[in-house]
């Protein structure tokens, strides 16, 4: 016997489109989501110095907050973790940095003379305060650039024709050392710092623009085994995460840039002696890349990270996203994209922006998934492809903004905000991918995924929907009934701000069972539904036998003759009578 939970969220007139049937099963499980973020690069230090209380709680409640409102919508994203970027120094270089920027520039810590000043980067520290207030439990420190006094040229940046890296070849165990010390301080004063990066996208040059390196797989290598004594000898825990590769195919193939190629295979096959390190005790066993580059096509968003999935399974990883957002040229129309970035309004990139963290999830098995800049100023028509906070300076009206952020402005939420927190809100660290089944998805229409709480009390769906209207008929196989059920959408307004609103039209009370609910055209929409592992499954008695204290499948079979699932691969089983969650 089978037992299918369907849910009946909304009624639609006879004359409406084909049903769609969707079928979830928790017994079917892939990779435990850990977090999903973004960065404080580098507008956050500005705005935490500069503009009003208002603003910058504003701000921290809609990146970090997991509260509702009156209205039983969203106050926040509840972002569950917070890349904090480690300056280099640029910012005390001022225009000698020869940075122009001024917010690309970064403050460092660690003074010339061997101290260290835990004062500077205020803006940055009362963005990590905030998060932490709000529950934020994840801070991962990241490096673009090690120290100024460490590198070969004196800059928070490489100069041209700089080899293997910009740091020193007598620094190594310096930065290092600033590195562990940093951390060290952040564990003291109570955050849970779960990673520390070193290196950004090591293939490229850095030689203008912003705090960066280059970096070559045997310098990374060196660097990792110095990081790796160093927190060893602070007596730190923290794992180290790299190498934030610049796109997916420099972890897996050779010659897709110009240095820092097939970099799962050169620190994790110990063939590799020069470069492998995947013995480390402190090395995460985890693997780091940006989903730049590779975006702009479905068979990219699907072939690309399915390979990057596979090379990881092959040496036990993770697959960590640690930074996106919309670079290279706009997505082609045969991926569902207007026909250029003039042409796509605030919708279509955050609706685009919802595709690729669906196939990083799903395609990808990523474990973690993070935004790179949460706060900006829209320029250059670029709309709202690179941030989930629009910043406009004061005095700056419109979206657009080119004035100074030290002189304060305001702060207003996106539809990027939102759409990631159809994910990041609801999809908490723990839970678990499970399998869903639509009968005909398509990566330029109907996109689903579901996930299971750690407890196995709660199944979130989220579907992005880049086409017409859809009826949905979802299916749980296992469930029989729910203590509630709660729809969240994002979707487009008449301005360009949007929401991730209740619906209450499609939210009911406990065990309203039956049909069928509509997703709206071009809309991301989140299921939430709340079940009872205590609860009996309704109807079981009829596939076991009375008095039979064997386990039971979902479906009716008969898979062990004792009274307990510990011996059983993970999965829904029916013990006694009663849902057992197996992990």
């Amino acid at each position: 016997m089978k037992f299918i939970f369907t849910l009946m969220l909304m009624a639609l007139p006879p004359a409406a489109m084909a049903q769609t049937n969707v079928t979830v099963n928790p017994q079917t499980t892939y990779q435990t989501i850990r977090d999903f973020g973004a960065s404080d690069c580098w507008t956050a230090d500005f705005v935490g110095k500069h503009f009003s209380e208002r603003q910058k709680e504003n701000a921290a409640r809609w990146l970090f907050s997991q509260q509702m409102d009156a209205g039983g919508n969203p106050e926040g994203i509840g972002l569950s973790a917070w890349r904090v970027n480690l300056g280099a120094g640029s910012a005390e270089q001022g225009d000698g940095s020869d940075i122009p920027d001024k917010t690309r520039r970064g403050h460092c810590f660690l003074n010339a003379d061997g101290t260290y000043d835990w004062t500077k980067a205020e803006g940055q520290q009362y963005f990590m305060a905030q998060a932490r207030k709000y529950g934020v439990d994840h801070f991962v420190l990241f490096s673009n650039s090690a120290p100024v006094y460490f590198t070969k040229n004196g800059l928070a940046h490489a100069g041209a024709g700089v080899r293997g890296s910009n740091l020193k070849d007598e620094c190594y165990a310096d930065f290092a050392k600033f590195l562990a010390t940093t951390t060290r301080h952040f564990v003291d004063e109570g955050y849970n710092i779960s990673f520390i990066s070193p290196v950004n996208e090591p293939q490229y040059n850095w030689t203008d623009g912003q705090e960066g390196s280059p970096w070559t797989n045997e310098c990374i290598a060196r660097l990792v085994r110095h990081i790796d004594a160093a927190l060893e000898g602070y007596g730190l825990q923290q794992k180290i995460l790299i190498p934030e590769a610049c796109q997916w195919n420099a972890l897996i193939k050779e010659g897709t840039e110009q240095r820092a190629n097939n970099q799962v295979e050169a620190f994790f096959n110990p063939a590799n002696t020069n470069t492998y390190i995947g013995n480390l005790p402190h090395l995460g066993k985890a693997i780091a890349g940006h989903s730049y580059w590779t975006f702009g096509n479905n068979a990219d968003l699907k072939n690309i990270r399915t390979s990057v999935a596979e090379k990881a399974a092959k040496y036990g990883l993770d697959v960590y996203q640690t930074e996106w957002s919309m670079l290279d040229k706009a997505p082609s129309t045969d991926a569902g994209f207007p026909a250029s970035y003039d042409a796509a309004g605030h919708m279509d990139i955050a609706l685009y922006m919802a595709k690729l963290i669906h196939c990083d999830l799903v395609y990808g098995n990523m474990a973690s998934w993070s935004y790179w800049t949460a706060m900006a100023q829209e320029r250059w028509s670029q709309k709202n492809r690179f941030y989930l906070l629009r910043l406009n300076a004061k005095g700056d009206n419109g979206n657009e903004s080119y004035g100074d952020l030290a002189e304060g402005g305001r702060i207003t939420a996106d539809m990027n905000l939102w759409v990631l927190g159809n994910y990041s809100r609801f999809i908490r660290p723990g839970f678990k991918r499970i399998d869903m089944a639509i009968d005909d998805t398509d990566l330029n229409g109907l996109m689903g995924s579901a996930y299971l709480s750690p407890d196995g009390n709660r199944i979130v769906l989220v579907f992005v929907n880049m086409g017409s209207v859809r009826r949905i008929v979802p299916n749980v196989v296992g469930i029989s009934d729910a203590h509630s059920v709660k729809c969240y959408e994002t979707y487009e307004l008449s301005t360009q701000k949007g929401t991730l609103t209740l619906n209450k039209n499609t939210s009911y009370a406990p065990r309203r069972l039956g049909g069928q609910f509509r997703i709206r055209k071009n809309s991301v929409t989140t299921m939430v539904i709340d079940i009872d592992q205590t609860d009996g499954i309704k109807g079981t008695s009829a596939a076991m036998p009375a008095n039979d204290k064997g386990v039971y499948a979902i479906d009716g079979r008969k898979v062990s003759s004792g009274n307990s699932a510990d011996c059983l691969p993970k999965g829904l089983y029916i013990v006694n009578g009663v849902k057992v969650l197996k992990r």
